[in-house]
């Protein structure tokens, strides 16, 4: 290493990475895999996205994406030691994590009120798949969200303990990378 460079840190721990990238090769194929359908049938899939409220979907997006800013600042406190700050900030992503999912029940009752289910087109059953398997990567993330509260809480920060700290973070921040996706391809191509 040159006097200048500085060295490059990866948050969190390398089976974390792994299990990103092997969660993010298996959402890629789900993805190509809704646009080939897609492209195939583009005004059924057009039926079908004009059914969702684009409205509930941004706002289940600004829901994530402050929860992933809330995340962020939880582990950038964890790393300057300030006490208190990131149980807060980890409390505060599990409350927009509980929001979302509010608000996904609340879209999944409107759709089965509207007699909508995952076997009436293709469309909703990627709808219905896919928001599926994110609300379960949700609940996972509330989870370790918990356990990060309860971590940081019971102990101090150190460089070994920052280390677990960043990896539940880092799985938060794929939960949010993941609907970002998902809002694009539902609710929002044309």
């Amino acid at each position: 290493m040159t006097a200048g460079a500085r060295r490059v840190h990866v948050p969190g721990e390398g089976g974390v990475w792994l299990f990103i990238a092997g969660d993010m090769v298996l959402f890629s194929v789900l993805f190509f895999t809704f646009l080939s359908y897609r492209a195939g049938s583009p005004q059924a899939f057009a039926a079908g996205r004009a059914h969702l409220d684009q409205v509930l979907g941004l706002v289940n997006t600004l829901l994530l994406l402050t929860s992933s800013w809330f995340v962020a600042t939880g582990v950038k406190a964890a790393r300057q030691r300030a006490a208190g700050v990131p149980q807060a900030c980890f409390a505060a992503a599990l409350g927009c994590g509980l929001g979302f999912g509010a608000v996904k029940v609340f879209e999944y009752r409107a759709k089965f009120d509207a007699g909508l289910a995952l076997a009436d087109s293709d469309f909703f059953m990627f709808y219905f798949a896919y928001t599926g398997i994110h609300m379960i990567h949700v609940v996972i993330g509330m989870g370790i969200l918990l356990l990060l509260i309860n971590y940081v809480r019971s102990r101090p920060i150190e460089a070994v303990n920052l280390q677990h700290v960043e990896s539940g973070a880092t799985f938060w921040h794929l939960v949010d990378v993941l609907w970002i996706v998902i809002f694009a391809l539902l609710y929002l191509l044309v």
